[in-house]
């Protein structure tokens, strides 16, 4: 599993987030070390001179005179404390730093301790080589622990709008690409009514220019070739009628070779149907939420007149589905014409839903001779009718017009075997929320 986002739009806020935040640490490290660090370095120096000062004449067991104290602490606001009176005002609670010990130790010549009190002052406690036990307590009135907090919250500021800006500028320059996949979804099921507003930078408005193109140029396709097919097919039907009327003039004699020529003419009617039909659109303004379970009941049941034994298993609650109900019932016919044109045995058709893929599932069983695996996938193509197990009858477009129609719903067509023989057909539409 990759954490690294695939999107355009994802990769841009990724890269300016980064950006930003390598920004913040590099920022933060260098106040650190070079205005925090040789401040504190600074004023260590300067408390190590004030703490030498107060032990300038300090005699090894000697106790400090609290007048002298009091008076050094009247003047320069600084005490000197035993460790008692050094845990009663606040020593306790102080953090040791081992970096200013250091620095301190070396000033003083001698093992030295730093700890601060974090509060409103910020009290720094050291205790001096030359006192073991003894803690001179310094205020600093100029480092309160608020004004950490304010460079905190203003790095944190920054870096927060920071990224947000980024993630605009990312989604506005995303947004143009969003709407080009949104559009070339639909033209890919044949909707070309949808025209791209050209804006954005320069290079999007190049490409967007060059989908409204192509989109144009698609549907003008599609018209010349349905206006060409409506043609062939209205000229083919006006002499397959003058044959069948010639046909009803033929002496009774001939009645063997009038059923024939009927036949014929019947199939190619049928077959000039199909070919009408995988060239029409059923374009999203004619859909709307339907149940699938009625729509598929109403088919089986005009089916029967087959005299074959469809069983129907539907299932209960199924949620509705956005559907051109015309073009779904003729996908269901299909399927099932096909079960009954390859088998002899019953049909079982069965309703279901999947809550975890929320697809409304469509399925058609049959107990025929089934199609190699090889096939499973080919055989939607148009005039490809399978190996010869299933026959060759038909004009090889009713799966290429199963397929395009579901498409069109946005759903998908799946063909297996079954382990018991047969084969069943699935078609998957996606449910209304």
């Amino acid at each position: 599993m990759s954490f690294f986002p695939r999107s355009a739009f994802g990769q841009t806020v990724f890269f300016v987030g980064a950006l930003l935040l390598i920004n913040q640490i590099v920022s933060y490290i260098t106040v650190t070390l070079y205005v925090f660090k040789p401040t504190f370095e600074q004023v260590n120096l300067m408390l190590a001179k004030q703490v030498k000062t107060v032990f300038i004449d300090w005699e090894e067991g000697v106790e400090i005179n609290k007048a002298t104290s009091d008076k050094f602490f009247e003047i320069t606001g600084i005490e000197v404390m035993t460790q008692r009176q050094a845990y009663m005002n606040g020593l306790e609670k102080a953090k040791e730093y081992s970096l200013l010990s250091k620095s301190m130790s070396e000033q003083l010549n001698g093992s030295a301790r730093v700890r601060i009190s974090q509060g409103d002052p910020v009290v720094y406690w050291v205790e001096a080589p030359q006192a073991p036990g003894y803690w001179v307590r310094v205020p600093l009135t100029g480092f309160s622990e608020t004004k950490m907090e304010f460079l905190i919250f203003y790095l944190s500021s920054i870096g927060f709008l920071s990224v947000l800006g980024g993630w605009w500028f990312a989604r506005h320059l995303n947004r143009p690409l969003k709407a080009l996949q949104t559009a070339a979804g639909r033209v890919g099921v044949g909707d070309f009514s949808t025209r791209l507003v050209e804006r954005g930078s320069t290079e999007v408005v190049e490409v967007t220019q060059a989908f409204n193109k192509m989109s144009k140029g698609i549907a003008e396709l599609e018209n010349d070739r349905r206006l060409l097919m409506a043609g062939v097919s209205h000229d083919l039907r006006t002499p397959l009628t003058r044959i069948r009327l010639a046909t009803e003039m033929m002496s009774d004699e001939e009645d063997y070779l009038k059923e024939g020529i009927i036949d014929d003419i019947e199939d190619m009617n049928a077959i000039i149907d199909q070919f009408i039909e995988y060239l029409r659109h059923h374009n999203s303004g004619e859909m709307h939420p339907d149940d699938v379970n009625s729509l598929v009941s109403e088919v089986v049941h005009a089916e029967q007149q087959h005299q074959r034994e469809i069983n129907l298993t539907a299932a209960d609650s199924l949620p509705k589905v956005i559907m051109n109900t015309v073009a779904l019932k003729r996908v269901v016919t299909n399927m099932i014409e096909n079960a009954i044109r390859y088998s002899d045995e019953a049909i079982d058709v069965s309703t279901a839903y999947n809550p975890r893929k929320k697809m409304v599932i469509v399925t058609v069983k049959d107990r025929g001779p089934g199609i190699p695996e090889a096939e499973l996938e080919s055989v939607f193509e148009p005039f490809k009718q399978g190996d010869q197990a299933r026959g060759s009858e038909g004009s090889g477009l009713g799966l290429a017009i199963i397929k395009r129609i579901v498409a069109t719903h946005g759903g998908t067509v799946k063909l297996r075997n079954r382990q018991e023989g047969g084969l069943s057909a699935e078609v998957y539409l996606p449910a209304l929320a």
